[in-house]
């Protein structure tokens, strides 16, 4: 009961205060997954599911129409699912996307079917001029609505384990194996996915650059992070004042040969 009422808890803040609070990164895998393992008691476990989760939902973007999973109450109970079974990342891989279909359709009908009731309501409010009562019914609809979404994480945990647990028990080894190959392939596909939507000509070196790095030098992420950071930084410097210059040339004209010359003295001291 404990177990699944953390994991709604952590499904209503994450996944719903998202949506409350904006373009937040609460609802994404590598915050939910680790926040998970925290509350179940084993954090290292929630941080590898966590990350491999974030590779294989990193490149689904769910955009009006064009939706294809959601990674929150995905992430949360496999997470928990991998935990208190102790099968590690294969059962929560092979769950999450099942799990994130079923919670993304879910969350599709709470907004047709209880949001969008009180659409008219908000408009009636709105010609009225009560802000308070907007105000008022906008929360109390959040609530509900995630308190109701939750309740999915909720009954999955406390219901769903010994059923989920007996189902991996019949599965036979060789489908097992064969699931947790395929669960090792999907953060290459999310990759996959991001890269496509990402990849361009300017940028690619740095993609081949990073393969090396790893590849032949054996760097840890840590240090890529790092060098990345480092290389966008220097990058961004270097836009900036070109730019800068590029703006003090367009307004030299109107300054005359005093203007001229300061501009020629800037991109001496640059180039030095």
């Amino acid at each position: 009961m404990l177990q699944a009422f953390l994991v709604a808890l952590t499904v209503f803040v994450c996944v719903g205060g998202a949506e409350l609070a904006g373009f937040t990164m609460l609802n994404r895998p590598i915050v939910i997954g680790p926040l998970v393992g925290l509350f179940l008691g084993d954090l290292h476990t929630g941080v590898i599911v966590g990350a491999a989760l974030e590779a294989v939902f990193m490149g689904v973007v769910n955009i009006g129409g064009a939706s294809a999973a959601e990674p929150g109450i995905a992430t949360a109970v496999g997470t928990a699912f991998a935990i208190m079974l102790g099968k590690g990342t294969e059962v929560a891989l092979t769950l999450a996307l099942p799990i994130g279909i079923l919670g993304l359709q879910i969350k599709t009908v709470l907004y047709i079917f209880l949001v969008g009731m009180f659409a008219k309501k908000f408009d009636q409010l709105a010609s009225e001029g009560k802000q308070g009562q907007i105000v008022a019914l906008h929360f109390g609809l959040w609530a509900v609505n995630w308190l109701l979404y939750s309740l999915v994480a909720f009954l999955g945990i406390l219901f769903g384990s010994e059923a989920v647990s007996a189902l991996l028990e019949m599965i036979p080894d060789v489908v097992m194996n064969g699931l947790t190959v395929c669960g090792g392939l999907l953060p290459a596909v999310g990759m996959a996915m991001l890269m496509k939507m990402l990849w361009d000509s300017k940028i690619c070196i740095f993609y081949f650059l990073g393969f090396v790095l790893t590849a032949y030098l054996n760097l840890p992420l840590v240090a890529l992070a790092v060098l990345g950071t480092i290389i966008a930084v220097a990058i961004g410097m270097n836009d900036y004042q070109f730019n800068r210059m590029a703006s003090m040339q367009t307004a030299a004209p109107c300054r005359g040969e005093s203007g001229a010359f300061a501009l020629d003295q800037e991109e001496e001291e640059f180039f030095k």
